[in-house]
């Protein structure tokens, strides 16, 4: 009876160890972190999400890493320009673990080492530029931080997926002397403005008086050649007609004349000169003779 307890027992005792082996060799690692195990102390595996099986004993899990994505405390470092401006760039940087088996083996503090690399590049990309570039070259150097810092954290196990400039902050005699500039700059642009208005104001007014020249031009021009017309009418006229020809056109002239003085100031009573009198008969008789 002794003996069939003591086989029992150690039945027992063999199914719970056998139990606590299938219970130690189990780890489930949920979606947010990597386990890394040792064995014997040394690095043996990387468990990812999910059940893995270690052998129970000989591998122990050493770290429990979470690669979630984190975001370091924003920072401010000085730097110098090239042209001797203090500045101070406040940054923002975002990373995440993964390779965890790097990360937990060759850096101790992951937040403080990037935060001086970040610093460092910082200051080094500022210094090749002056402050003009500063501000208006932010993403082509924050693209640049970020390629370098990249570069930098890689052999850590480290992926950084931001790293901006939030800010750069100026000390106050920089910004004193920076807003007298931009007044200076302001009133020369207002004052060639003005400028630029009055020449293209003269520039305007030559233009006009130019085209009322031109078009003056063009009227004598005109009249000038319609007066070569009625000349040459009138010459061929005297040439086909003879004198008769010329001897109307005169007393044509004379009746207009006649008719301007008439219709002048003091038009009820017209002295007209006993000559006149017979060119206008002549006039009258000539035009007669011409109507149809």
């Amino acid at each position: 009876m002794e003996q069939v307890l003591g086989a029992n027992g150690v039945l027992l005792a063999l199914a719970g160890f056998v139990v606590l082996c299938g219970f130690l060799a189990v780890r489930i690692v949920p979606q947010s972190d990597k386990f890394v195990v040792e064995r014997f102390g040394r690095l043996h595996s990387v468990l990812s999400p999910g059940i893995n099986l270690v052998v129970p004993f000989l591998d122990r899990v050493a770290h429990r890493i979470s690669i979630l994505e984190r975001q370091l405390p924003t920072a401010q470092q000085d730097a110098i320009t090239t042209d001797n401006v203090l500045v101070k760039v406040e940054t923002s940087v975002f990373y995440r673990i993964t390779e965890p088996e790097k990360t937990v083996y060759r850096i101790r503090d992951v937040d403080a080492a990037i935060a001086t690399t970040v610093a460092g590049i910082v200051r080094s990309e500022i210094g090749k530029m002056e402050l003009d570039q500063v501000q208006s070259n932010r993403n082509e150097l924050t693209a640049n931080i970020r390629q370098q810092v990249r570069a930098m954290v890689d052999e850590w196990g480290i992926e950084v997926t931001r790293a901006e400039i939030l800010d750069v902050n100026l000390d106050e005699a920089t910004r004193a002397a920076m807003l007298q500039q931009l007044n200076a700059e302001r009133a020369r642009r207002a004052q060639v403005t003005e400028a630029e208005g009055r020449k293209r104001s003269v520039e305007l007014a030559a233009d006009g008086d130019l085209y009322a020249a031109e078009q003056q031009a063009k009227a004598r021009r005109v009249l000038a050649d319609a007066e070569a017309y009625a000349t040459q009418t009138i010459a061929a006229a005297i040439k086909d007609n003879g004198i008769e020809a010329a001897q109307y056109q005169v007393a044509l002239k004379q009746v207009e004349a006649l008719a301007a003085v008439g219709q002048g100031a003091g038009k009820q009573t017209v002295i007209v000169p006993a000559q006149a009198l017979d060119a206008f008969g002549d006039a009258f008789k000539m035009l007669m003779g011409r109507r149809p």
